[in-house]
């Protein structure tokens, strides 16, 4: 069963000082933990460190991998267009074709089509 990821920035996380942590010990700590689902610990009321439960660590990693997956795939899909428009330059005739175009005039008939490879 996948947990829900739930962010909520530090400063809206219930905390506790580094004294309690020492004073309660990790059970106490773990059991802070189960009532509030995460406690960040301060140092001199500085955060210093946030404890949550692993499920919800799992579920951070997973939703990094989803988000890191889906980057990568429009990358690909990216470097794939740019790979075909950059391949007309080893046709064997590229550099003839390039000369022709940049001698020919110029006509637009009022359009302009930037980037389209027409």
């Amino acid at each position: 069963m996948a947990l829900p990821l739930r962010l909520e920035t530090v400063e809206d996380l219930p905390r506790t000082p580094a004294s309690d942590v020492k004073k309660l010990g990790w059970r106490g700590v773990m059991k802070a933990v189960g009532l509030r689902g995460k406690v960040v610990v301060t140092n001199h009321n500085q955060p210093e460190a946030v404890i949550l439960p692993i499920a919800e660590y799992h579920a951070i990693l997973r939703a990094l991998q989803v988000s890191a997956a889906s980057e990568d795939s429009a990358l690909e899909v990216l470097r794939l267009r740019f790979d075909q428009r950059l391949a007309v330059l080893d046709a064997t005739d590229a550099g003839a074709l390039a000369r022709a175009l940049m001698e020919a005039p110029a006509t637009l008939h009022g359009q302009i089509k930037a980037g389209s490879g027409h």
